[in-house]
């Protein structure tokens, strides 16, 4: 199957490995692996920080391995407390199985969970039929609750003044659960018939996935293995998937294509080489092709890897919108593309003149009119790529450019105001 360990860790996609020389073999082998990575559904969609994840799955998939994606539908109900500062918000029943069905569509746009090279399933499915003192009788009495504590998530929580709650301390118990039920199977065909043999999650799901490992060990024997990928930071040391909006979701109505295509298009100098090793499939000869490259010679690799990216996650029509859009927005006289937001006025308000305030706030560039103040007196609010400072400005016609008007807040966000038919 080729060398996959040794592309992972070019790629810098691993972290930590229990026995990096067993999973060298395995992944290298010819024989296929089933490994699985569970997914959390606390939100109707992922963010960028589950990106890493379902890039090394899809390795995993191009190699000929078997995946199999854990939807969190029942460790949902507990809350992992893993890189958390604070308890996490306990959602009902109907909210975890709505966004059990969007995350379970999401990962299959970018994955193959429904076929031979990977499936999906809800942990639900067996978690919520389980009779709380048999688990404990039969799991719980492999669990040192000394070595639990000893976890660096659990250790910082308990550092802090909103604590661990019990429910949040039992979610190890049911993650490793996750994993001996997966390398076992079951005679109800609920798991395939793919002994999963390891798990793979971020560097802060380390104690969980050897306490995993362990739980098989010790109920009734078998050697599993797991690896962790790095928990990334950007160059400046900024928290991955995070802008002053928030997080950067990989659903199209929460963080729009466009969006999500400027965000990766703004990536800092100094991480481009890096995430285009870690978020693209593009052969590492071609990446490496950016590494003494700076300054605006960078351009071309940063819309490469905007590019990439917004393919993988919404496909490749939305991405050359995408691609399109972003070069007639910073192309001088050019006209925007259709997935740009657009605020569409009757020529009447435009004639009377059109308050720069509301056009801002009415656009969604700003969240309200006070919003939309402050910023233009912060000097951050562009017409048409020209600054504008002063509030009680009024758009008028003369600033129709080719039918338009650009709008622009920052250095990222855009948008335009068109005349309605």
């Amino acid at each position: 199957m080729g060398k996959l360990y040794e592309e992972l860790e070019t790629r810098g996609l691993i972290d930590n490995c229990t026995d990096p020389g067993a999973v060298r073999s395995m992944l290298d082998g010819d024989e296929p692996v089933t490994t699985y990575i569970g997914f959390d559904c606390t939100a109707k969609s992922l963010h960028c920080g589950s990106l890493i994840p379902i890039i090394a799955l899809k390795h995993l998939q191009n190699a000929g391995h078997r995946t199999v994606a854990v939807i969190g539908g029942g460790t949902t109900l507990v809350g992992d407390p893993s890189g958390k500062t604070e308890t996490r918000q306990i959602l009902n029943r109907q909210e975890i199985r709505q966004n059990v069905e969007a995350i379970r569509e999401q990962i299959g746009r970018m994955i193959d969970t429904e076929g031979q090279k990977g499936i999906w399933i809800d942990n639900a499915t067996w978690l919520e039929p389980l009779n709380y003192v048999e688990f404990l009788r039969t799991i719980g009495r492999h669990f040192s609750i000394n070595r639990m504590l000893s976890h660096e998530s659990i250790k910082i929580r308990l550092e802090r003044e909103e604590g661990l709650s019990f429910i949040e301390f039992n979610y190890q118990l049911l993650q490793a659960f996750d994993f001996l039920r997966l390398f076992q199977g079951d005679s109800k065909n609920i798991i395939p018939p793919w002994r999963c043999v390891m798990q793979m999650g971020g560097s802060d799901q380390w104690g969980n996935i050897v306490a995993g490992i362990e739980l098989i060990r010790r109920e009734g024997g078998g050697q599993a293995y797991g690896l962790t990928f790095p928990l990334l930071e950007t160059a400046s040391g900024s928290k991955m998937g995070k802008t002053e909006a928030g997080a950067v979701w990989l659903e199209a109505d929460m963080t729009s294509p466009y969006d999500f295509y400027q965000y990766w298009r703004n990536t800092e100098d100094a991480d481009v080489v890096r995430f285009l090793k870690i978020f693209t499939f593009l052969p590492l000869d071609e990446i490496a092709r950016a590494e003494n490259v700076k300054g605006a010679k960078l351009n071309p690799f940063k819309e490469k890897l905007a590019y990439e990216l917004t393919k993988f996650v919404h496909g490749e029509k939305e991405a050359d919108e995408a691609l399109s859009t972003a070069r007639s927005v910073f192309g001088a006289g050019a006209e925007a593309g259709d997935s740009l937001p657009i605020l569409s006025i009757k020529s009447e308000q435009l004639n009377a003149g059109f308050w720069i305030v509301e056009a801002f706030a009415r656009s969604g560039l700003a969240k309200s009119n006070s919003d939309a103040r402050r910023m233009i007196g912060q000097g951050g609010a562009y017409v048409n790529g020209r600054r504008v400072d002063d509030i009680d400005v009024k758009l008028t016609a003369d600033d129709l450019e080719g039918g338009q008007i650009m709008l622009r807040l920052g250095k990222k966000k855009h948008a335009r105001i068109v005349l309605e038919e």
